[in-house]
């Protein structure tokens, strides 16, 4: 087998896979801040290391894969300024923060799930692991790389970048990075402006808070992730995953913590997706160009000209490699929606032949055979190219005409081997099914379509309640075009029935 090769972000050069442990691979990957429903970016990440989580499965690894949920600790700004979100939300709502977070984390995995993505080995949570981060901050004021002020402890940037490169994930000096840094009001209690807190001081009125042995506080953002990863998968592991918005302030920061508290980097490789555009700019909120996952699916939403289904966005999303920007148009996800139904066909074409055709190898076209051999053989040495999914696909395309042709009999079946054959519908099932985690939507069964629906009615009552009356409307009436009718019934809830 070719070896497998991953671009690696501290080194910034593509290595060679070498795990810790033979057979086995630990891998961490920054999940959701469950303060308000995931957006699409983060959706092409958590895609994106399923799909690396699949393939190191089919190679025969045994993968721990964790993946944690912020649920405390985290300000509005990288720099901790402004209002704890959770707290803040949490007053918007009239809420307990607690209420937020299961509220956010449920609709966090119906999105996961919809998308077919496998759920991570261990899903850890921030105020689950509050005892680990506080023995974590200990060890770093122990060590001489943080010091507290008035209840809050803050990481000393300037001292440890003398013994270790701050900046080493992004490539930059520490100079560069202090230019670029501006003064934050309220913060002149800090030694060096990049300083960055392990535990926060909280108010009285904060909602959310702890004891420590600096007083009542919170966690900071970037510590949870270095306990946690560190609990799970020990003080140094092989992969560390996460958009490519995190590299230069959370994960830069995770280093100098674990570096400060054990002496060594936490991870060997580290692997950031790239971001998202729309029609050429960059996808953000403010902007009104950012979609919501339930909007994709519903297609509510002033630019887009209708509604996709799941497996075409992740199709959509498989087309271009992870850490290359992914533009999103109605022409790219129209596209994408006829090229996924094209290779469902040639999938169920194979199906077809492998009942029916015998393959007697009397006839067998040696350069056709020898071809198709080829381009199934690169399936693998794609993947084993930093997980290139888009050559894969495009391998899979250069055999969907062959497997038409001889469904439709324009090419007699035995012009390849039964060996060539049973391997095209080995290789297809397997990269469809197990790597790409694809499904057909078509065949949906009841348990999957329940499932939309739930996601459906939810994001109605939500647009009822803030009397978004219009995109109730058009929820409705867009399902009554397709068949399934909406009851509001007495109690406040809502019964649907298929036509």
């Amino acid at each position: 087998m070719t070896e497998l090769k991953i671009y690696n972000s501290l080194t910034r050069q593509k290595e060679a896979f070498a795990p810790l442990t033979p057979g086995y691979v630990g891998m961490y990957v920054c999940g959701p801040t469950v303060y308000s429903d995931v957006h699409l970016g983060n959706c092409r990440t958590f895609i994106s290391f399923d799909i690396i989580y699949r393939y190191f499965k089919y190679l025969g690894y045994k993968v721990r894969y964790v993946r944690n949920i912020t649920d405390a600790g985290h300000l509005e700004g990288d720099r901790d300024e402004g209002d704890d979100k959770f707290s803040k939300k949490a007053r918007l709502e009239k809420l307990e923060p607690m209420e937020i977070v299961q509220k956010y984390t449920l609709g966090f995995h119906k999105v996961m799930e919809l998308f077919n993505n496998l759920p991570p080995t261990i899903e850890p949570t921030a105020t689950g692991h509050i005892s680990e981060q506080i023995e974590m901050v200990k060890h770093i004021l122990k060590n001489g790389y943080a010091y507290e002020i008035d209840g809050t402890v803050y990481f000393d940037v300037e001292k440890y970048d003398k013994e270790k490169p701050y900046g080493i994930l992004t490539n930059r000096k520490l100079e560069d990075l202090l230019e670029g840094t501006r003064e934050l009001s309220g913060q002149e209690e800090k030694k060096g402006r990049l300083d960055f807190a392990l535990w926060i001081k909280a108010k009285p009125e904060h909602l959310m808070q702890w004891p420590s042995p600096w007083g009542m506080g919170f966690p900071g953002w970037h510590i949870e992730c270095s306990a946690m990863s560190g609990k799970y998968l020990g003080k140094q592991f092989d992969i560390h995953g996460g958009g490519m918005d995190l590299a230069a302030t959370h994960h830069t920061n995770e280093i100098a913590q674990s570096e400060a508290c054990f002496d060594m980097s936490p991870a060997r490789y580290w692997i950031h997706t790239n971001m998202l555009t729309v029609n050429g700019a960059r996808m953000s909120k403010s902007a009104g160009n950012g979609f919501l996952p339930g909007e994709l699916f519903t297609g509510n939403h002033p630019l887009l000209e209708k509604a996709y289904a799941p497996m075409t966005v992740r199709f959509f999303m498989l087309q271009t490699h992870y850490r290359s920007t992914l533009d999103f148009s109605n022409e790219a996800l129209q596209s994408s929606e006829k090229g996924l139904k094209r290779l469902w066909e040639a999938y169920e074409n194979l199906e077809h032949l492998k009942q029916g055709a015998m393959f007697p190898d009397v006839g067998v076209d040696t350069d056709l055979d020898s071809r198709c051999q080829e381009l199934i053989t690169e399936f693998d040495i794609s993947m084993n190219d930093d997980f290139n999914t888009a050559k894969v696909l495009a391998c899979m395309f250069e055999l969907v005409p062959v497997i038409n042709s001889i469904k439709g009999g324009q090419v007699a079946p035995d012009r390849i081997s039964r060996a060539t054959f049973d391997r095209l519908h080995h290789q297809f099932t397997i990269y469809l099914h197990d790597v790409f985690g694809l499904r057909d939507e078509a065949t949906y069964d009841s348990g999957h379509l329940a499932g939309v629906m739930q996601l459906l009615i939810q994001i109605r009552k939500e647009a009822r309640a803030r009397k978004d009356y219009s995109t109730s409307d058009k929820i409705r009436n867009e399902l009554q075009q397709q068949g399934i009718l909406l009851k509001d019934e007495k109690d406040g809830n809502v019964s649907w029935t298929v036509q």
